[in-house]
């Protein structure tokens, strides 16, 4: 995991984002906030686990899904499964230590 601080390269509203293997954030303060961090290393899990591309693929094909489904980007946003699972469990820091393989797929 390699943490980068870029506010530019976060589109307003986004405090970070895990493109594997980094993890940008926007403040640098943040790379100390537990939860946060938990949330983006839940989504580098993920990313490894699907093999990378074929999670941004998915992630993108769901997202336009849920856009149709609730017609409301951050309702979309929020439902990704990947999303609820790293908003689902993103207090919990013992999670990665005990998550089963492929997980996200519960939360569909």
């Amino acid at each position: 995991m390699i943490v980068l601080v870029n506010r530019l390269f976060l589109r307003k509203g986004f405090n970070g984002i895990t493109l594997w293997p980094f993890i940008v954030v926007r403040l640098k303060e943040l790379v100390n906030d537990k939860v946060f961090m938990n949330h983006e290393k839940i989504h580098l899990r993920q990313q490894i686990e699907m093999l990378v591309l074929p999670f941004y693929l998915w992630y993108g094909i769901e997202f336009i899904i849920r856009l149709i489904q609730y017609k409301n980007r951050n309702l979309a946003y929020r439902n990704i499964s990947f999303e609820r699972e790293a908003y689902g469990n993103e207090k919990d820091l013992c999670y990665l230590k005990q998550r089963s393989f492929w997980k996200f797929i519960r939360f569909i």
